[in-house]
């Protein structure tokens, strides 16, 4: 099961990584249309957040090694749902700072997803 998980985050950032050096403007208007929603978008980004960081944590709940970066990453995922949740005024503040000028945010995250995506996929067909 902790392969298969390791599997489906390496594919998840890689998509998501590509997708934001690619398209850094859709994600800003992706963001403002859910700043556009007020407390509605602030939580359906917090079920996105929550789903992926759930879906790890329950099933790579790894404490060791290099693995266990995965199942950090699954519980920083679940707190930023959590935080959604439970202070969407704060979520929706980090939304409304979202504009065009500041699309090389997008980027850099997708950089960051990219260079996670390659641990992912050493972590799942290391020898």
């Amino acid at each position: 099961m902790e392969q298969a998980v390791q599997l489906y985050a390496a594919v998840s950032f890689s998509v998501i990584g590509l997708s934001h050096l690619i398209q850094p403007r859709g994600w800003v208007t992706f963001y403002q249309a859910l700043a556009a929603r007020g407390l509605p978008g602030v939580f359906a980004e917090g079920f996105l957040s929550l789903t992926f960081g759930g879906l790890i944590v329950g099933f790579h709940n790894v404490w060791h090694g290099p693995a266990m970066v995965l199942t950090l990453i699954g519980w920083g995922q679940v707190l930023k749902g959590a935080g959604r949740f439970l202070a969407p005024q704060a979520g929706l503040r980090v939304m409304q700072r979202m504009s065009p000028e500041r699309a090389w945010l997008f980027q850099a995250g997708g950089a960051l997803a990219l260079v996670l995506s390659a641990f992912l996929w050493w972590l799942r067909f290391r020898p």
